[in-house]
């Protein structure tokens, strides 16, 4: 039997093996929690979701069937419904607010796209949170955001996020797959072994909010359902007989201000052409890494806690631990305990030292005072230098 290499070269990739994977249908018995299948792509309502979390069995039948459409299925689902419109505009404003603080920095950089093409809102999870903590709460304590994110990297992960505004006349991206690998040179993916390759895509979850109507018009994400599923996707997208694949069979699905749009980030895909004459395409465009992983943007989690946690000691007084304060507090702080010192903080009771993210839950549920609650995101952090 012929060993398979597990370091490939450009001469292994097969253009029409590609075609033929990105031509399966979906099909609906599947997806028996989606309310419609459209254009390849499994829609599931907000509230489905939200009933499913009550019932630990539902539930679990939910995370698994997101995760199998991400997986061996069509790579992207969409949740309609997902964020109140009224948080959404909040959101938006303060985003508007802070890309026009910016304007004078001058050459944003953005990915597979001009520079300065877009209006970009890099870090925008950090600055929406120090701009208007109650806001960005009500933005995040929302439990279908926390549920989709754990159906793909399990619990545990951190969210970031950055904004992209594409104007009318905003031209489309290249196709390409996303973080981590999709960031790399060629040269550098040949660097990795396949079966790294394709265990990277399960690090992260790419996702969007859409914060305007997105008729296709405006140019909603041109998404190519099943080309996840080609393993040496990484090194093929800049191909050209790849891209011309893309330009073939990609689809594009109309998005309403509210609605959740995720993916497989080894999903081919790219923003669209912006061929309208005055509709404005804002995404709230979330990266969400796994615990194993390391996330895009350095955000600085002990500074937000500072800043968002009058207002959420005062929900957590009100509402206790109910799932939208689970959900919030998970992308708040740092859920992962590692890197630190084991000299300073051994593991007590466990195999690792406490986490962020347990701190901030003893803090609220013994009612500290905010100076407490500095001083000891001070040690912790202190904990972990070297």
């Amino acid at each position: 039997m012929t060993r398979q290499p597990h370091l490939i070269e450009q001469d292994m990739l097969d253009a029409q093996a590609f075609e033929q994977l990105c031509m399966t249908l979906t099909i609906p018995v599947d997806y028996p929690q989606a309310e419609r299948i459209e254009a390849g792509i499994p829609l599931y309502s907000a509230e489905t979701a939200r009933r499913c979390i009550s019932s630990p069995r539902q539930r679990r039948a939910l995370l698994d069937e997101w995760h199998h459409c991400l997986a061996e299925g069509p790579g992207v689902l969409a949740i309609t419904g997902m964020l109140d419109t009224a948080i959404v505009d909040r959101a938006t404003e303060t985003f508007l607010k802070l890309i026009e603080q910016e304007r004078d920095i001058g050459n944003r950089g953005d990915h597979f796209a001009t520079p300065g093409s877009n209006d970009r809102l890099w870090n925008a999870f950090q600055k929406h949170g120090e701009m208007d903590p109650e806001g960005f709460i009500d933005y995040y304590a929302n439990p279908v955001l926390a549920l989709v994110a754990e159906a793909w990297l399990g619990p545990g992960y951190q969210v970031t996020s950055q904004v992209n505004v594409v104007r009318p006349g905003g031209r489309a991206q290249q196709p390409h797959r996303d973080y981590h690998l999709g960031f790399q040179s060629e040269a550098q993916v040949l660097r990795y072994p396949l079966g790294m390759q394709v265990a990277s895509q399960h690090l992260t979850l790419q996702g969007a909010v859409a914060h305007d109507d997105m008729p296709l018009e405006s140019g909603p994400t041109q998404l190519l359902p099943w080309s996840q599923r080609y393993a040496l996707g990484y090194l093929a997208y800049r191909d050209t007989a790849f891209q011309q694949v893309f330009e073939r069979h990609h689809v594009q699905l109309p998005l309403n201000k509210g609605d959740g749009l995720f993916f497989n980030p080894a999903l081919f895909h790219a923003a669209g052409d912006n061929d309208s004459d005055n509709l404005r395409r804002m995404a709230n465009l979330l990266q969400i890494s796994s615990a194993f992983s390391r996330a895009m943007e350095s955000v600085d989690h002990d500074r937000l806690i500072r800043t968002c946690y009058p207002s959420l000691r005062q929900r957590f007084q009100r509402d206790g631990w109910n799932a939208e304060m689970q959900a919030c507090a998970d992308a708040l702080a740092e859920v992962y305990p590692f890197p630190a010192n084991l000299d300073r903080t051994p593991p007590q009771g466990g195999m690792a030292p406490d986490s962020q993210r347990q701190l901030l839950a003893t803090a609220l549920e013994e009612d500290w005072q905010e100076a407490r609650l500095h001083d000891a995101l001070a040690r912790l952090a202190q904990d972990r230098q070297a």
